[in-house]
């Protein structure tokens, strides 16, 4: 899919999103044939021409303006993470398709590895751009993946990618007590980083695989929100030790480090419940892998 029909769709869809009377836009009882606003409208609110802004949406404008931009965004109420990412959307329209390569391998770099040794206390992984898990240690495999095979991450050709986990694994779907909103943030993440790298074959691919498979994963992927969620608490059931309350955090290394990987380790509450919870889940994991070694770190060969 190219970027002027990412463009024209997430406009599309975003416009449809909106009610008119939450604009302050009136409807004098008026019954609507297809939802949300019209384009005069959105183009009224964004202070351009209803041609121009047509124009945009049908992927037959090019040169929108930052500030262009920024006021369709304000029209269409998207918060900053929307924002840039329909900047990203109309750069990649612009400046058309670029030269298809083949992913590049991702390796887990070593200032990364000795910080995932040093959470031994704390369930991390390391993800890659699309989701897939390059590295992690004992407690975060014992925590997020405890059923699947801990040294899969040093292959790979077999590394567990949390996408496909969230939406084709029946242990992870069962994992969390609201899997729709897991569910959503994963996809609105993704939805972020195929905007920002449009040209990522793999990604493509990933996004195809999961929309054949899965009619959650498609319908939510069709209603093109995006998130960038740095940080959520969520409700867990262990299998082994119970239901436990988590702040999930998502760190991404600095920019001389920056591969699209990510840092995503799990905390809980001093002295609460789920504390102890996860000091029992440290316990029982060191009982079912007493000779492994703390870090599931990526062997390198990508």
């Amino acid at each position: 899919m190219n970027g002027k029909v990412r463009l024209g769709e997430f406009l599309q869809t975003r416009r449809s999103q909106l009610r008119p009377e939450d604009l302050g836009i009136p409807g004098y009882g008026e019954r609507r044939r297809v939802p949300g606003l019209r384009r005069e409208e959105l183009a009224s609110l964004a202070g351009v021409s209803v041609s121009y802004y047509t124009r945009l949406e049908q992927g037959q404008s090019l040169n929108a303006s930052p500030q262009v931009l920024d006021a369709i965004a304000r029209a269409l109420r998207l918060e900053e993470a929307e924002r840039l990412h329909l900047h990203d959307l109309a750069r990649s329209s612009a400046t058309g398709p670029g030269r298809v390569r083949r992913p590049a391998p991702e390796r887990v770099t070593q200032a990364t590895g000795q910080l995932l040794e040093a959470l031994v206390h704390v369930p991390a992984i390391v993800t890659g751009r699309r989701g897939d898990v390059l590295a992690w240690n004992r407690l975060g495999h014992a925590l997020f993946a405890g059923h699947l095979d801990p040294d899969a991450p040093d292959r790979p050709a077999e590394r567990p990618n949390m996408a496909r986990l969230v939406f084709l694994d029946a242990h992870t779907r069962d994992l969390y007590a609201d899997w729709q909103a897991k569910a959503r943030a994963v996809v609105g993440n993704l939805r972020l980083v195929a905007g920002r790298h449009p040209d990522d074959t793999a990604l493509h691919s990933l996004v195809g695989e999961l929309s054949a498979r899965s009619a959650d994963f498609a319908s939510m992927w069709a209603d093109h929100r995006v998130t960038a969620c740095a940080v959520a608490t969520y409700e867990m059931r262990h299998p082994l030790v119970g239901p436990l309350t988590v702040t999930q955090q998502t760190l991404s290394p600095g920019p001389s480090e920056d591969q699209g990987q990510s840092i995503v380790v799990a905390t809980t509450e001093a002295d609460s419940p789920a504390r102890t919870t996860l000091a029992l889940l440290a316990q029982v994991g060191s009982q079912h892998d007493p000779v492994r070694p703390g870090v599931r770190a990526g062997s390198g060969s990508g």
